[in-house]
């Protein structure tokens, strides 16, 4: 592996988890694309979209184990919430990152962009009243909790993702979770997603080990400063944030797709 690769692996993983422990999602919104698109423009690397989705889902386990951590003394996780949609989405992320391999790389992109308009969508709805810890969480439809949690883990286990930036719309939007409560809370519910797809992914055997080890370490760096950010935002600056985040991605996913 040339030193070119090492480096830009190095700021993928950093850059990826930074945002992921600032807006509670697993990065995978910003590697998936990064990983397809910066490794051959700076010609270093070319990897296809099951490579990709393979490593981003790695990267994705250890960003929201190190994003977690740096929230555990904050109160903000509902663990009511995360048994409900951490169980369920650990499932359809195991069957999504399996099934993944009888798919293919334009579907698998296809998959992706549906996935960032939806999201996109639902971000641009006002969020509900800030809430300082999760003791003081709306009540919330399980039902509906479970069952979307279990599509998502489906759909984001395909793509190589946590999940986040289709959980974190629906847990504000639809289930009127606070943001900052489901920011902290998403990271536990993405990381357990994250082992099923994982899982998924070592068996399809399209992980690239030398490349994951170095998204890992900018992974664990990253996302415990972005944490640490996260906690002292506004709620405005995190929700705009993910919504132009989401959608400038879908934009270039839809793009590639279409021209």
């Amino acid at each position: 592996m040339s030193v070119s690769l090492i480096l830009v692996m190095f700021l993928i993983g950093f850059l990826g988890s930074f945002l992921s422990g600032m807006l509670g999602i697993g990065g995978s919104i910003v590697k998936y694309p990064m990983l397809l698109y910066l490794p051959p423009l700076v010609g270093v690397a070319t990897y296809t979209a099951q490579e990709v989705s393979a490593l981003a889902m790695v990267q994705v386990f250890f960003a929201t184990l190190a994003g977690m951590w740096a929230y555990r003394k904050s109160n903000l996780i509902d663990k009511r919430l995360v048994l409900d949609m951490g169980i369920s989405i650990v499932i359809g992320s195991l069957i999504g990152g399996y099934g993944s391999q009888y798919i293919s790389n334009d579907a698998i992109n296809m998959i992706y962009g549906g996935l960032a308009v939806i999201a996109a969508i639902m971000m641009l709805k006002p969020g509900g009243k800030e809430h300082k810890d999760s003791s003081e969480t709306n009540r919330y439809h399980r039902g509906i909790a479970i069952s979307s949690s279990f599509v998502v883990g489906i759909l984001s286990g395909i793509v190589g993702a946590g999940g986040a930036f289709i959980l974190i719309p629906i847990m504000v939007s639809v289930l009127g979770i606070p943001l900052r409560i489901t920011i902290a809370s998403s990271l536990a519910i993405v990381f357990l997603s994250s082992i099923g797809g994982t899982i998924g992914k070592i068996m399809t055997g399209h992980i690239l080990w030398a490349e994951a080890a170095i998204l890992i370490i900018g992974s664990l760096l990253g996302a415990t400063a972005g944490a640490k950010t996260g906690q002292n935002a506004s709620r405005g600056f995190l929700q705009g944030t993910l919504a132009v985040l989401i959608i400038l991605t879908a934009l270039k996913i839809w793009f590639d797709i279409l021209v």
